[in-house]
């Protein structure tokens, strides 16, 4: 087998929302190709994915630096030992010529490639990515999975009734746990949103409250302290992600769960989260993404080291609500996987024939990821591939 050609374009977000720092309306994100040389139906099979949801694409890094060294490689340097399409070998060749450390937006740029190649070499296999994942790794995939929407987002027309307008359409979609934001209105308006939450989907402990690493360690803690009267499902990226003091202080003050992870681009830098961010085992949620680390191999490597520090893989509950990484969750046998259902288009949210029924969800059977069968995604992957 081999990678006849490589491609990449920019496509923009469809919606205009914010979180607590971010205004989503200008972002793009890398969908990208590897065609290959084989051939079924009469169409070259790709595989087919993206660098994550909810930062910028990076088609400088993939078009300038990325795709001419692949281009340069023989067949042999990303070929497993038994000969097959080896994606941990792509990403290693990916990173030739490049530094250790500086991991930021390379390590989305080599995602988008290495999660590609999966989707192609589960196609070639004629299975789910789920299946090709478990088999890598030494896993029984899951039959099925956990899920919670991820919204109450703020919109231009934002108040209390479209949010909860929005909250209960979660929950007639069979959805029993939500997550929403916090940090970019005063905590007056705040505690409003989390009150609703809380009353549409019954238990404070089906909520989740995510401030994107606003805060400094003062207002950080504070919130803390206002938060812990409800009993939330967990408290997400209080502070900044690197700020590992700061998270260590509140794992001793604040009595449940904190989330953290999504911002972390690498191996060396989950370690030291676990080293130094005094993150509980048992309790704490970790929420690195393959798409914006390295992809999946570098991944599976951050989930060993959770491991190896005392923490179970059901802790593990990646970023970026798309139909890549509920292959992941299912192939690896983590926690529970993240759903936009109502944002982020094309890319966000699973299949239309995918039912949610108690916050559980089946998985697809098409090959590789299934991208190809999302209608709202589908165009930009016809155009792309055509």
């Amino acid at each position: 087998m081999r990678i006849v050609e490589i491609r990449e374009v920019a496509v923009h977000l469809d919606q205009a929302i914010a979180n607590a720092v971010v205004d989503f309306s200008r972002h793009t994100i890398s969908l990208v190709a590897l065609v290959s040389d084989q051939v079924r139906n009469g169409r070259a099979v790709c595989g087919v994915a993206f660098n994550s949801i909810g930062r910028f694409a990076q088609s400088g890094i993939v078009q300038d630096r990325l795709i001419p060294r692949i281009a340069a490689m023989p067949p042999e340097d990303y070929a497993g030992t038994d000969g097959t399409l080896s994606p941990a070998r792509l990403a290693r060749a990916m990173m030739r010529d490049e530094k250790p450390g500086g991991h930021g937006d390379r390590a989305s740029a080599i995602a988008a490639i290495e999660l590609a190649a999966w989707d192609l070499k589960a196609k070639l296999l004629d299975e789910p990515a789920f299946s090709t994942v478990a088999r890598a790794f030494g896993r029984d995939h899951s039959i099925g999975m956990h899920v919670y929407a991820a919204g109450g987002y703020y919109h231009p027309d934002d108040g209390i009734n479209r949010l909860r307008g929005e909250l209960n359409g979660y929950r007639e979609a069979g959805f029993t746990d939500v997550k929403i934001k916090i940090g970019g209105a005063p905590w007056s308006q705040d505690a409003a949103r989390i009150e609703a939450a809380i009353e549409v989907f019954g238990s404070a402990a089906r909520v989740a409250v995510d401030a994107n690493g606003r805060f400094g360690r003062t207002q950080a803690t504070g919130l803390g302290r206002e938060l812990a009267q409800y009993g939330l499902r967990w408290y997400e990226e209080p502070c900044d992600p690197l700020d590992y003091s700061t998270l260590r202080e509140l794992s001793q003050s604040y009595p449940h769960p904190l989330a953290t992870g999504e911002n972390l681009f690498s191996l060396p830098d989950s370690i030291n989260l676990l080293r130094y961010g005094g993150m509980r085992p048992g309790v704490d949620i970790f929420q690195m993404d393959a798409g914006l680390s390295y992809g999946l191999t570098e991944y599976a490597g951050i989930i060993a080291a959770l491991e190896a520090a005392g923490h179970d893989r059901s802790q593990a509950m990646p970023h970026g609500g798309h139909m890549i990484n509920l292959h992941i969750v299912a192939g690896l046998n983590l926690g529970g996987c993240e759903a936009y259902p109502a944002v982020f288009q094309p890319f966000g949210g699973y299949l239309p024939d995918l039912v949610i029924e108690n916050g559980m969800i089946n998985l697809p059977q098409q090959p590789g990821f299934g991208l190809e069968f999302k209608p709202e995604l589908a165009p930009h992957i016809e155009r792309l591939i055509a």
